[in-house]
């Protein structure tokens, strides 16, 4: 991904400026705030590890200006893609993204804790989601209010994870990516429907600590829990130069749109 020279402000009201920023080698161009909340390598590696197939409906709960969704819908064309977003702002610039990259996107906004009327009754095969990665109550507000409220928004995890459970059918697939020390809270809330729980984590280099993980988990799963191997985003064990050193499989992932891999 590499930033772009910057853009006037549009319809959407953010109250920064915005950049173009090219996500897949250059495959999707998304429009982002310059100062508000921001996606990056985290939104692709979650659309990477969404196992979604051609034909499939998969929702994104807090799409924000919908980098993971779109990657999502550029990696496996002929999907039917929608988002759930709070902020206002951030949804109409989802779904400008979406028509500046050829894609069909249904934005909703509403609110994870109160579900807008028109996500009540549907179903998908794929939910995905990137929660907000910090406590807000033992930890500082972010100044850029649309950052704050992604970085550490005040629904309880457990909250996201019902609405993913309840918004899934049957054998659908829950993906998402968190901190690693917040991954004992995801475990705990997750609703009883959901099984088959694998956990991959990330980290920054060989030998480093998992910074992040990313989670699978099927309505209806019985198998066991799997604490599958860490992958490491980096290939040098520091870093040694000022050019990017990403390892073969983040490249993949990152420049060329591949899946992320799992098993």
């Amino acid at each position: 991904m590499r930033r772009g020279s910057s853009c006037g402000t549009t319809a959407s009201t953010l109250d920064s400026e915005l950049t173009e920023d090219a996500f897949l080698g250059g495959r999707l161009r998304l429009h982002q705030p310059a100062q508000g909340f921001r996606s990056g390598m985290d939104a692709v590696f979650l659309a990477a590890a969404v196992p979604a197939q051609p034909g499939e409906h998969a929702l994104d709960l807090g799409c924000g200006a919908g980098a993971a969704i779109l990657a999502l819908g550029t990696r496996v064309p002929g999907l039917g893609l929608a988002g759930l977003e709070i902020q206002p702002a951030y949804a109409a610039l989802a779904r400008e993204n979406a028509a500046r990259n050829g894609l069909g996107l249904e934005v909703m906004d509403g609110d994870v804790a109160q579900p807008p009327p028109t996500l009540r009754d549907r179903a998908f095969d794929h939910v995905l989601m990137n929660p907000p990665y910090y406590d807000r109550a033992s930890t500082t507000p972010a100044r850029d209010p649309g950052r704050d409220l992604a970085h550490g928004g005040a629904v309880p995890l457990g909250l996201w994870l019902d609405l993913a459970s309840r918004r899934l059918r049957p054998r659908g697939v829950l993906t998402l990516i968190q901190r690693s020390a917040r991954l004992p809270e995801v475990l705990a809330a997750l609703p009883a429907t959901m099984g088959s729980v694998a956990v991959r984590p990330l980290v920054p280099r060989e030998g480093r600590p998992a910074a992040t993980v990313l989670l699978r988990s099927r309505k209806g799963g019985r198998a066991p829990f799997r604490l599958m191997a860490p992958l490491a985003v980096h290939a040098l064990p520091q870093h040694q130069r000022d050019e990017e050193d990403l390892s073969p499989w983040a490249v993949a992932v990152l420049r060329d749109g591949a899946g992320l891999p799992w098993d």
